[in-house]
């Protein structure tokens, strides 16, 4: 089969079609996006099923092996693994083997056409029916009479029965089908499988801070993300991320269970005490199944020289899981991050306050600013300090784009430590990533980010980290079954990540699979240290599948006044009680907030006094309204001076227009909005700008014009922003109730769209 497939233009197996010149994957018929270097490793296994390859085979064979670690592999098979609808413990096809490579087990069909292939699947289903309605293997003949014997004649009456079985066994088979596939896709790894697992991984658990000083458990977390840092950017490892690991006990007594949840053979614990100038550090390998120690060692160290603990650390624990180095990751594992005991101090302080803001970005306005000081601190005292240069870079970057602080100052900050970062250490994986967050989140420079984000992943081909924000930049691309399976790939790094999971929802949701979504929130939920926020993503989700605002109500009801949570969903409250047509209730909530802007789903931030003219608005206070209107209009215009090209203050100053009847104005102040945010620039907030200037028309009473908008955003993947039960509840639409136009939309689109 290898010798027939070796050049022919489609390959298949089971349900599996591969147009190989195309470069195309079907499953069950329907198209599934890959990336090209998973596409090619797909056809390459399938072109010899059955015979193992070995790591270095592939790596060979697809990659060149030019700059590329395993870890590049490790992603590329989660993700065929997704896309084969199967997980490392449930494989039919693609299966590993443990310290060679991996191998197709199938029998793949080869054909010069599609054609030939659906042909081909019409013998082997008929096969297949055929054997469900056999007798049992018990009540058969021998194999050499049932070779050598005549097929026996089948009378009508037979046929008939024959008939009647098929079409049995065919539903029976799909039934199965459907449950399997139902089942399969958000399903955890059993607490009972342990096949599968790589030998050469390793999560590393939350160090125990031994300090009598509570304030020093920044030293005890930070340690364990310095010596994490140096282990993912070990190829041959498999390292989960942080973010997965933080909710488990620094000692815990069920070490095997933790391990298979985490989906690790090894995990790595330690203990830090502080104490002045001294430091003790006890670091321990564990093997999961056994619960031995592979290797322990206890540092006693001055603050003067714990700068080489976590690369020591490292090696030993690639020596136990025998990991061969390659001379870069040793050479990047020497380094000694800095000198200085202050600066690295205030480095690990700085990392706590960004940690807390990386992990729920409603915290960015209050942690960021910490950390951008301690970053600063930290470079004070070590003007060559490269990790600290990256660090705030990021800060700076998650500013712009979370608090939100969209100024061309903060732009300009990040672009200048991220330079540094490099020039300082070039190959720096945190200051390539920077970077790439600085041309994706800065200029939506898609081709500049991708390139930054390889040499990222080439440095930290780990880190989850970055393979979240490959994923964000596809959908940003609108490559949407792409960063479904980068998204996936990246639970496998991160098995217990919210953040995942709801970047994965919020996918689900845009295209309007809505009950996909409810179920990858869901999975956010179990897993998070921060329930309240997920679960305000899942009742949103339900509000725009089924239009009930009641979950929406409840939840915001539940989070008390005062508290981050509460700071953080402000924009949401005022969306609930506009729903709900409160006015009042809408202008009590933007008056008591005291944030400059508010961000929709997809990041576009308008300010929120503008949200509160619209409130005053629909109150029937013209007066006020037009106040608030007049004073968006004098902001937004200043901060044109120095932001021309920015769309958000384009659109704001057309509804500020709008608002103060200047439609001319208006109108050309929203099509410049439009024009430099293109679907083709950002398929998410590109089609959000759309629905904006739909809303901005209707505020001029021009329903013709906005209809047409309505229909061309509701054809498009943005369940996120509209849905069919969000345009039965918004009061902005209520004067096209009776429209025919409108009506045929809601027929059209049902529901959630």
């Amino acid at each position: 089969m290898a010798t027939e497939s070796a050049s022919a233009a489609w390959i298949a197996f089971g349900t599996v079609e591969i147009d190989t010149l195309g470069h195309r994957l079907f499953v069950d018929g329907e198209e599934v996006g890959l990336e090209r270097k998973a596409f090619s490793v797909l056809v390459l296994l399938a072109r010899e099923p059955g015979r193992v390859l070995s790591r270095d085979e592939i790596l060979d064979e697809v990659w060149g092996h030019h700059h590329v670690t395993p870890g590049s592999l490790s992603r590329v098979v989660a993700m065929l693994r997704h896309a084969l609808g199967e997980t490392a413990e449930g494989s039919r096809y693609l299966h590993t083997v443990h310290g060679v490579g991996f191998r197709l087990d199938a029998d793949v069909r080869s054909a010069a056409s599609r054609e030939e292939l659906m042909a081909g699947r019409a013998v082997v289903a008929t096969e297949l029916a055929l054997a469900s309605v056999l007798p049992t293997e018990a009540a058969r003949p021998p194999v050499d009479a049932v070779a050598s014997a005549p097929p026996p004649p089948v009378q009508a009456g037979t046929a008939r029965r024959f008939e009647k079985a098929f079409i049995g066994a065919v539903i029976v088979l799909l039934m199965v089908v459907a449950v399997l596939l139902g089942r399969h896709q958000f399903a955890r790894p059993s607490a009972e499988a342990s096949q599968g697992i790589d030998p050469k991984s390793v999560a590393v658990l939350p160090f125990e801070n031994l300090s009598t000083d509570g304030n020093n458990a920044y030293f005890a977390s930070g340690m364990q993300d310095m010596i994490l840092t140096q282990l993912v950017g070990i190829g041959g490892l498999k390292v989960i991320s942080r973010t997965s690991t933080q909710k488990y006990p620094s000692h815990p007594g069920d070490v095997k269970t933790i391990a298979r949840q985490l989906g690790v053979a090894t995990l790595l614990e330690g203990t830090v005490q502080k104490a002045g100038n001294q430091v003790l550090i006890n670091v321990q390998l564990i093997d999961a199944e056994s619960g031995s120690h592979l290797w322990a060692k206890a540092y006693t160290r001055t603050l003067d020289n714990v700068f080489n603990v976590e690369g020591e650390v490292a090696q030993n624990v690639a020596e136990a899981l025998k990991v061969q180095l390659t001379s870069a990751e040793t050479a990047r594992i020497d380094q000694v991050p800095t000198t200085s005991a202050e600066a690295y101090d205030l480095y690990l302080q700085a990392g706590a306050h960004a940690n807390r803001a990386y992990d729920d970005p409603v915290m960015s306005p209050s942690e960021l600013p910490v950390a951008i000081s301690l970053y600063q601190q930290a470079l004070t005292k070590d003007p060559d300090f490269a990790l600290a240069e990256a660090g705030l870079a990021r800060a700076h970057m998650q500013m712009y784009f979370f608090a939100p602080d969209r100024t061309n100052a903060r732009l300009a900050e990040a672009k200048a430590a991220a330079d540094r970062a490099l020039a300082l250490q070039p190959g720096l994986g945190q200051g390539h990533y920077a970077l790439g967050l600085y041309y994706y989140w800065g200029h939506r420079d898609y081709a500049r980010a991708t390139t930054q984000l390889a040499l990222a992943r080439q440095a930290l081909p780990n880190s989850a980290t970055v393979e979240l924000l490959i994923a964000a930049v596809a959908r940003r691309q609108g490559h949407w079954d792409e960063a479904v399976a980068l998204f996936h790939a990246a639970t496998v790094l991160d098995p217990h990540s919210e953040f995942a999971f709801n970047q994965l929802g919020v996918t689900y949701q845009s295209l309007r699979r809505h009950a996909e979504a409810d179920k990858a929130f869901a999975s956010a939920l179990e897993v998070s240290r921060n329930p309240g926020g997920e679960r305000m993503a899942q009742v949103f989700n339900e509000l725009m599948w089924k239009g009930d605002l009641e979950p929406l109500r409840t939840t915001l009801a539940g989070i008390a006044p005062g508290s981050e949570a509460y700071a953080g969903n402000v924009a949401a409250m005022y969306f609930e009680r506009s729903l709900a047509r409160d006015y009042a209730g809408a202008i009590k909530v933007a008056e008591a907030d005291k944030a400059e802007s508010w961000s929709d789903p997809d990041n576009i931030a308008l300010p929120r006094d503008l949200y509160l003219a619209w409130a005053l608005q629909g109150a029937g206070e013209a007066d006020k309204a037009a106040s608030a209107f007049t004073s968006v209009a004098e902001r937004s215009r200043a901060a044109l001076a120095d932001r021309p090209d920015d769309a958000d203050l384009h659109i704001a100053l057309a509804f500020a227009y709008a608002g103060l009847g200047q439609k001319t104005e208006a109108v050309a102040e929203g099509e410049r909005a439009v024009a430099l945010m293109p679907i083709s620039g950002d398929a998410l907030t590109g089609a959000d700008m759309l629905a904006h200037q739909a809303q901005l028309y209707m505020r001029l009473g021009q329903p013709d014009q906005a209809i047409p908008l309505l229909e061309r955003v509701m054809s498009m993947p943005t369940g996120m922003i509209l849905s069919g039960a969000l345009l039965r509840l918004d009061p902005i639409w209520d004067p096209l109730r009776d429209d025919p136009r409108f009506k045929a939309l809601l027929v059209k689109y049902p529901s959630g769209g």
